[in-house]
């Protein structure tokens, strides 16, 4: 094939200074002029016409055997060219075509090529050597073909000393993928490769494992039976025998050829699986000849054939068997078939073959659709007769859905797809160009220009509904993907647990390590809050211990149980600090159980005053009974905190919070203490709530009690800051994620500790500081006695109206009541009436403050 390239170059091609070449009328099949010439490619015959065995002269000969399906091909190429034309794809630029007749012959697809490469514009349409041909202009940009691989690749053997880019809609040789033999060579198909790997699959999976081939004798056959062995082999599947056609129709031998291989056939009869790598003409012949022999068998068609028309119309073609074939994705026909019912109004005069195609319609015109494709094949050109062009249009607009029966969607398709891609390919030469002038631009630099543009990195390629990968979309890797390639197919996942990425990125980044650190704004501004709370806890001790024998200071338990309180706040407000900066499982075991503890023994304490409060002036013997034997103010303390330290023991041992890194934040890692057990941490804040709820009870039933000695209005204020602070806290500690949902706990820290602060020690302060009169032991008492003395009253009034429904007016008989006031201040603050009733009482009043 090589000394055949050669010999014919040799002979074709000349100097500047010899004779121009002039090429038959009848050798071009379809042109049409424009800015910027395409040329095309297509076996439109199935074969030359030659009276001899070997050619006697160098001379191009006639075809014979038109074809329908190749010359829908020609009017898809057609079609997609004008369709370009009248789009804005290139605005101002039209697209002319240069269609040649292959014959299915290598020979006529060479003196084809040999044009295409001629000098463009030159009156002797020679073909100029030269050592660099960067600069040179050829009469046409690109070539749209071959349909077979063993044209294409001697097609592309001369395209490349051009590098002009040859786009072919059918060759699939897998050798045509070598981009060192064939760099100027692209096309819109996948090669065998795929193809002969999935029959081998579909036989396997099928439970076959004993089949037979049949080729033809050309690169293209004995390239997809080698590729097609060697998968059979790595699927365990065995292949009885391989046969091998005559690659071309016009060889004399072919029909003894195929009567060899069904003997063979007929032979092998354990073989019932045959794939066929043949031309559709072969497979005509084949089955044609198969049938008359009854011949039944599974038929693996490959790409080239496995739709064709030909073939399905094959009378009694159900007899053979089952063919089960692969081919090409379509693509949306709806504008061809349209193009296609226009066609017989079009101009026949640069169009060779569709005025053939018209005087051959009308020469089987009284055939039957199913025979008429047959008929149109053998009809001699010799013999035709020339009707009328109006009659001729008659016979096609009247049967103008024949064509469309014959049409193969996925070459269609394919052909569209390289019109498009030489399309975009020109389009983006032509953005900085004037592509109206033919030397904007050389052939070559089309091999640059891809269908679509190059991804870049942080893209990948999405299918655009094509069935081949050369057209696509670049679309934006996603968050945490990346690309670090050009044309990467997909984007790579970064490790979530370290890394992120964000959209349309290049490279993973590793994740950045976030906590409430001590420089945020807001840690700084809790810590503060803090600070100041300490602050007031060290002004509220030196308050109360300058002042430790006033009354206030007296009735709020005395300097123990204020000292104890205080320090409880103080260390619940620095129990924040262990919640802000880098976690470490010191800080994380520390600052629950700290602030468990630490509050659970400030909220023991306000029991107890709780507790005292409602004792002292409980006038109900049988409640003050009870809250006497319950008074206990330093067992109830102790227990009620040991109660809590037993809680956190037992949480730190059990399950005690550990620092873990959260990385379910897509850039970031947050440092986060986990609080080991949900259950335990519930069940510390629960225990708390229930010692609040209970102060909150008491202090309630005491919240008249006298101004100066009622803290009971205040604790009850206390404990509801404490309830909504915490209740709030819940719904928020739930939702919030992030290096700021420790600040959640100490905002609530915070809140309550600074409500029960406020709400038990700023009332006695402000009385300390501002109302010192009423802070000495007589203003006090004299304030507990009327208190006293108007309970009495009530509770004397009471008793009578109780005597009078019962008819008892003359005496009166009332409980002993319990003053627990001190004998000086009744003596020294009584006036007549309350003395009166006093001496009435049969016990005496004791001091319990």
């Amino acid at each position: 094939m090589a000394l055949l390239i050669i010999l014919i170059t040799c002979l074709v091609i000349i100097l500047d200074t010899s004779q121009s070449c002039h090429t038959p009328d009848d050798f071009v099949a379809i042109t049409s002029p424009g800015h910027i010439m395409i040329g095309g490619l297509f076996a439109i015959h199935e074969k030359m016409l030659s009276s001899d065995d070997h050619p006697r002269r160098p001379q191009i000969q006639k075809c014979v055997g038109f074809e329908i399906s190749v010359f829908l091909q020609t009017l898809a190429m057609i079609h997609s060219i004008e369709m370009v034309n009248n789009s804005t794809l290139l605005s101002g630029v039209k697209l002319g075509y240069e269609i040649y007749d292959t014959c299915t012959e290598v020979t006529a697809a060479m003196a084809a090529t040999l044009r295409f490469l001629s000098k463009f514009n030159c009156s002797r349409e020679t073909v100029i050597f030269q050592c660099d041909y960067s600069s040179y202009l050829p009469r046409v940009k690109a070539v749209i073909g071959a349909g077979y691989s063993e044209i294409s690749m001697a097609v592309s053997r001369m395209l490349n000393l051009q590098l002009m880019p040859q786009v072919s809609y059918e060759s699939t040789a897998e050798i045509l993928s070598d981009k060192v033999r064939f760099p100027s060579f692209l096309r819109t198909v996948p090669s065998d490769f795929y193809q002969t790997k999935a029959m081998a699959h579909l036989i396997r999976q099928s439970g076959w494992n004993w089949v037979g081939a049949i080729t033809t004798d050309d690169d293209y056959g004995r390239l997809a039976l080698n590729t097609f062995a060697i998968q059979a082999a790595a699927n365990k599947v065995c292949i009885a025998f391989k046969e091998v056609l005559p690659a071309f129709l016009s060889d004399s031998t072919i029909e003894g050829r195929i009567n060899q291989i069904l003997e063979r056939i007929i032979t092998e009869a354990q073989v019932n699986v045959i794939v066929v790598f043949l031309r559709k003409f072969h497979v005509f012949n084949l089955f044609t000849k198969a049938i008359e022999r009854k011949i039944s068998k599974i038929w693996i068609a490959s790409d080239n054939w496995s739709t064709a028309t030909k073939i399905i119309t094959i009378p009694n073609v159900k007899k053979l068997g089952k063919v089960v074939g692969f081919t090409f994705r379509r693509g949306n026909m709806s504008s061809f078939h349209s193009f296609l019912q226009t066609l017989h109004m079009r101009p026949t005069d640069n169009n060779k073959p569709l005025h053939e195609f018209a005087m051959l319609f009308s020469a089987c015109k009284y055939v039957k659709d199913g025979d008429l494709s047959q008929c149109i094949s053998n009809y001699s050109q010799a013999t035709l007769t020339y009707d009328t062009t109006k009659t001729i249009e008659n016979h096609l607009f009247k049967r103008n859905d024949f064509l469309w029966h014959y049409t193969e969607p996925g070459l269609i398709h394919s052909i569209q797809l390289a019109v498009f891609a030489l399309g975009h390919a020109i389009r983006d030469l032509c953005q900085a160009r004037d592509c109206q002038k033919p030397n904007a631009f050389q052939p070559w630099e089309q091999i640059l220009s891809k269908c679509s543009k190059e991804c870049s990195p942080g893209q990948m390629k999405k299918a655009t509904g094509s069935q081949h990968n050369c057209c696509y979309e670049c679309v934006s890797c996603p968050e945490n993907h990346y690309s670090n390639e050009t044309d990467m197919d997909h984007c790579l996942l970064c490790n979530n647990e370290t890394h992120w990425a964000p959209v349309r990125s290049s490279m993973c980044f590793e994740k950045e390590v976030e906590y409430l650190d001590w420089d945020d704004f807001l840690a700084l501004l809790l810590i503060a809050l803090s600070l100041l709370g300490i602050a007031f806890v060290l002004a509220i001790g030196i308050i109360f211990t300058r002042n430790g024998k006033t009354p206030v200071v007296k009735s709020f338990g005395g300097l123990v149980v204020c000292y104890v309180m205080l320090v409880c706040h103080a260390l619940n407000f620095a129990s924040t600090g262990f919640f802000i900066g880098e976690p470490q499982d010191f800080a994380c075991k520390t600052r629950q159980t700290l602030f468990g503890v630490t509050f659970t023994l400030c909220v023991s304490c306000i029991l107890t005053k709780s507790l005292k409060i409602l004792l002292a002036f409980s006038f109900d013997p049988k409640l003050t009974t009870f809250l006497k034997c319950l008074y206990r103010p330093v067992p109830i303390v102790l227990t009620c905190t040991g109660i809590q330290v037993v809680i956190c023991t037992l949480w730190l041992v059990l399950a005690a919070p550990t620092v873990e890194e959260n990385i379910s934040l897509p850039r970031v890692i947050i440092l986060e203490c986990e609080e080991g057990s949900a259950l335990a941490f519930g069940t510390m804040l629960g225990y708390i709530t229930i010692l609040a709820f209970i102060c909150f009870v008491f202090a309630f039933k005491g919240r008249k009690l006298p101004e100066n000695y009622n803290e009971a209005k205040f604790l009850t204020f206390g404990m509801l800051i404490y309830f909504i602070a915490w209740i709030t806290f819940i719904p928020v500690y739930t939702t919030t994620f992030g290096k700021y949902l420790p600040a959640v706990e100490i905002i609530v820290i915070l809140i309550s500790n600074y409500g029960i602060l406020c709400c038990t020690f700023f009332p006695k302060c402000y009385v300390i500081l501002y109302k010192q009169k009423t802070n000495t032991k007589s203003a006090f008492l004299q304030m507990v006695y009327n208190y006293s003395a108007r309970s009495v009253d009530s509770l004397t009034l009471s008793r009578v109206s109780l005597g009078s429904t019962s008819h008892d007016t003359a005496t009166t008989n009332p409980s002993p009541i319990r003053s627990h006031l001190p004998a000086p201040g009744l003596a020294h603050t009584g006036t007549k009436k309350t003395v009166k009733v006093s001496k009435t009482l049969p016990q005496k009043r004791s001091s319990s403050i």
